[in-house]
């Protein structure tokens, strides 16, 4: 059984291409971009200190051999740059969708090796997965995000709390629309949780199409087990971007109900809400802004908690990132099914400021609890490893083939 994974970008450092190389069952990888092999361009980019150019040196995995990639070079970089610009003037999705379809068509044009399964991704699989499903493949669409849903949830959230919107473009129905033709192709949908997986099926995709495949996370570094509980006020840690979507406005409100003397709260990441909410904020909270990869393990080991009140998530890594440092997390139920209440942290409602609240006045009373959790967190971590995830897509390749096989047979 050989597999064609096609991706536009270079999502999770091409995970599922790994895997299926590492299992000997990789056809090739189609990228738009793919980086050459020349380490003296990589050196240049750091001491140059271009971080495009470094984003784009870093597209590549020294695992995969090249004789298995496939790539539209500059075409790919040009597509990169159109989007880029266009984010610029007001109009993403537009570019979007004639990046993803060019992308599609170039696909489906290859001469590729011999393969029995076609892997894409969603919103820029769909010319190249009519091909395969004409020529008889196996098609699995790997669905990156809640799709429609997630927006509409966004734009409640807009709604609700408009002292902290900023302008945001919607997008046209012709990018949920190509999105609705690659779920009606494919012969197996696959989403990172069961969040995702709810919210399309409430779309109306079939649930009997649907598999889940959690992502995988493999940490630079693992904190020691043994953390220390300490006097002072309560360090929250929230790490990413700082959006409506994941549930900023419920910490900052939830932040106004706890003296200053009792809670330390950072945030660290893009900031897209507005400056007047910020203004409005607690000054327990310290907003970091953007920061770089390097710095984020210091802040995972300065924190007691993680927060992440999201409002919609596919899977959110940072949950990993922190568990993985022996830090509990507090969540909502509307992402990836990860912390274990009680045990690696707690789950409270979304859009919910008292739960949130108490859960951190919990926390703030029971330090040395938080501190005995960091073994239990390392190991929950642990279970989302690269072996796992490779377990998992071979299995569900092997289910749907099995399938596709049986119904060839019944007809």
């Amino acid at each position: 059984m050989k597999v064609v994974v096609a991706q536009k970008g270079s999502r999770e450092h091409f995970l599922a291409a790994r895997a299926l190389h590492d299992s000997g069952h990789l056809a090739a990888l189609v990228a738009d971009w793919y980086a050459p092999r020349h380490p003296w361009l990589h050196t240049l980019s750091q001491r140059l200190g271009l971080a495009s150019l470094e984003r784009l040196m870093a597209a590549r995995c020294d695992t995969l051999p090249d004789a298995l990639v496939y790539s539209f070079g500059l075409h790919g970089i040009r597509s990169r740059q159109r989007e880029i610009a266009a984010l610029k003037n007001g109009e993403p999705y537009e570019a979007y969708v004639r990046t993803d379809v060019a992308f599609a068509q170039r696909v489906a044009a290859l001469a590729l090796p011999a393969h029995d399964v076609f892997f894409g991704f969603s919103y820029a699989s769909l010319e190249a997965m009519a091909v395969a499903k004409a020529k008889g493949k196996l098609v699995l669409l790997d669905q990156i995000d809640p799709g429609p849903p997630e927006a509409r949830l966004v734009q409640a959230e807009r709604e609700a709390w408009p002292n902290y919107a900023l302008p945001m473009i919607q997008a046209p129905e012709a990018y949920y629309d190509r999105l609705r033709q690659e779920w009606a192709l494919a012969d197996a949908i696959l989403v990172n949780s069961e969040w995702t997986r709810d919210l399309i099926v409430e779309e109306g995709v079939d649930p009997n199409k649907i598999d889940i495949l959690p992502l995988a996370y493999a940490p630079p570094n693992q904190h020691s087990e043994q953390r220390e509980s300490h006097a002072g006020p309560l360090r929250v840690l929230w790490l990413g971007t700082v959006t409506l979507r994941k549930g900023i406005s419920y910490l900052v409100e939830a932040a106004k109900r706890f003296a200053p003397s009792d809670i330390e709260i950072t945030v660290a990441g893009r900031i897209e809400i507005s400056d007047a909410a910020i203004a409005d904020a607690p000054a327990c909270i310290r907003w970091l802004g953007p920061i770089p990869r390097s710095q984020t393990e210091a802040l995972y080991r300065t924190a007691d908690v993680f927060v992440l009140p999201t409002i919609s998530d596919g899977f959110a890594l940072t949950q990993l990132e922190a568990l993985a440092q022996g830090v509990p997390v507090i969540v909502t139920p509307n992402c990836a099914r990860i912390v274990e209440e009680g045990r690696t942290g707690f789950v409270v409602p979304a859009r919910d400021v008292t739960a949130l609240a108490e859960a951190l006045a919990h926390c703030r009373d029971h330090a040395n609890d938080l501190a005995a959790m960091a073994p239990a967190c390392i190991d929950r971590a642990n279970a989302f490893s690269h072996e796992t995830y490779a377990q998992r897509l071979l299995e569900i390749i092997e289910n749907r083939m099995a399938l596709k096989q049986q119904q060839k047979t019944t007809v």
